[in-house]
């Protein structure tokens, strides 16, 4: 609850275990954070077949099409870039819950426009929520997190992504038959109303978010919910403890005196800025959301119809689900680290050969295994993975602010990329395309191989400390010894 529990006693975590009925209710209350991933990925994947239909109705020219998709990302930038503020201030519980309701009128608004502006003004709207939720389960994922499940928790986020999707594909091939895009879209309204309903009468509090704000009492009420009085103590006692600590550090760096993301530029916490800042950009310059968003059109052009194409998509979407569900498995066996480097060496290979494909103009089924392969390498490690960092290397002081900065360097990113993807393929070739988003995960490859540590089964000052390493910077016991040394 308080990150983290840990099976090792000491100075870590406390002495006893969550009981298997606590760790039933945390993962009960995990599921239900993460709808809002399930909405996420939805609204983002939802379009892809509604778009065949909307483009008709509306009479909707390639640059209006374009902009139906990439104007979720715009909102979805602002609602990931004010979303940390917001869950500061109010709280996590409350903040879900606001972010279903604008699920909600995002739906409506969509699902009655009667032109392509009204239509717009409801994908932006969708867009704030779909980046206020993807910056905030995390975060709230995080925090209430056991060490021993902390990963497996955080990629539940991924996997209701990814089941969000899926379940996208599925309802456009339901509807396809109709050309009913606006009951696609309205589908949505249904896991949004159960986002709301969980967060009135269903989550607890962020018991980190309780004590940062004096609210002991309830924190310890929360903890001992899912274990006992005495380790909600002694959780209490260390969290803290940290709180303390980290204060101290911020007064102590006047230098980076302030709130928000003036403390994200603070010495310590600079290389875990810039770690979940490149890995947001990778995970989108990747080129992943291109087969996403446009896998029927990518599918149609290799001479597939159109209802073949969702049909397709629908397939792809079971691959990219399954393969979450295998990261799950793995994240707290294999760890992360591993994880994303295989990713990443499996994205290149298979993003390149797709390029080859539309170059030499190899067959679907070729074309297609490539695409698969693809989809699978980034399910399998770098989707979920990213994730989950960006809920890990935080210290919890700054944890919302920078989940909220490396979700909005993401989307903004999938902004571009999305924005891009069809003139670049137009004026290089969709083949050539697709090798420079191979050449993109070479080099996040080098990246990652360099700059980012392990985390799995570390608390928060072992994983700072790891970052610290990593960049070259000394740690915080190390800069004390040093001190120590000069007043001898």
């Amino acid at each position: 609850m308080v990150q983290g529990f840990s099976r090792e006693p000491g100075t870590h975590g406390p002495l006893t275990e969550v009981p298997p009925a606590g760790l039933r209710k945390i993962k009960l209350w995990a599921v239900a954070i993460a709808v809002g991933g399930f909405l996420f990925g939805f609204d983002t994947g939802v379009v892809s077949g509604a778009l065949l239909y909307v483009r008709k109705d509306f009479d909707l020219n390639s640059f209006e099409q374009g902009s139906v998709v990439s104007v979720l990302l715009i909102g979805a930038t602002i609602g990931a870039t004010t979303s940390g503020k917001m869950a500061d201030r109010l709280g996590r519980r409350p903040s879900l819950g606001l972010i279903g309701v604008v699920f909600i009128i995002g739906t409506v608004i969509v699902t009655a426009a009667n032109g392509y502006p009204v239509l717009l003004a409801g994908r932006i709207v969708l867009g704030l929520a779909v980046g206020a939720a993807s910056a905030l389960v995390p975060v709230y994922l995080s925090e209430i997190s056991p060490t021993s499940i902390r990963g497996q928790l955080l990629t539940l986020n991924q996997l209701l992504i990814t089941i969000g999707i899926l379940v996208a594909y599925l309802v456009n091939l339901v509807f396809s038959s109709s050309g009913s895009w606006r009951a696609m879209f309205a589908i949505g309204a249904i896991p949004a109303a159960l986002l709301v309903i969980s967060s009135l009468w269903l989550l607890p509090e962020s018991p980190q978010w309780l004590l940062t704000h004096g609210r002991k009492e309830k924190a310890h009420e929360e903890i001992a919910s899912v274990t006992d009085d005495a380790t909600a103590d002694q959780l209490i006692q260390r969290a803290e403890q940290r709180i303390a600590d980290e204060r101290a550090k911020q007064q102590a760096t006047a230098a980076n005196k302030g709130s928000g993301r003036r403390k994200l530029t603070a010495p310590d916490v600079r290389p875990a800025l810039i770690v979940g800042l490149t890995l947001a950009a990778v995970q989108q310059f990747g080129g992943i959301n291109t087969i996403i968003y446009y896998a029927p059109t990518i599918i149609q052009q290799t001479g597939l119809s159109a209802s073949n194409s969702i049909f397709y998509s629908v397939a792809i979407g079971v691959i990219n689900l399954a393969m979450t569900l295998v990261a799950i498995k793995l994240v707290d066996r294999v760890g992360r680290r591993p994880m994303v480097l295989v990713s990443l060496g499996l994205m290149a290979v298979s993003v390149f050969l797709l390029g080859l494909a539309f170059v030499v103009g190899m067959n679907s089924v070729l074309t297609l295994l490539f695409m698969v392969i693809y989809i699978a390498a980034f399910a399998g490690g770098l989707g979920p993975v990213f994730w989950t960092l960006i809920g890990e290397i935080f210290p919890p002081s700054v944890r919302a602010e920078g989940s909220s900065a490396s979700t909005a360097v993401n989307w903004i990113s999938n902004f571009i990329v999305s924005l891009a993807f069809l003139p670049l393929a137009s004026a290089l070739g969709q083949g050539e395309t697709f090798w420079i988003f191979a050449a993109i995960c070479v080099l996040a490859f080098v990246f990652v191989s360099r700059y980012v540590p392990e985390t799995r089964g570390r608390d928060a000052q072992q994983i700072e400390a790891a970052l610290q390493s990593r960049f070259g910077h000394p740690t915080a016991t190390e800069t004390a010894d040093t001190e120590h040394a000069k007043t001898r």
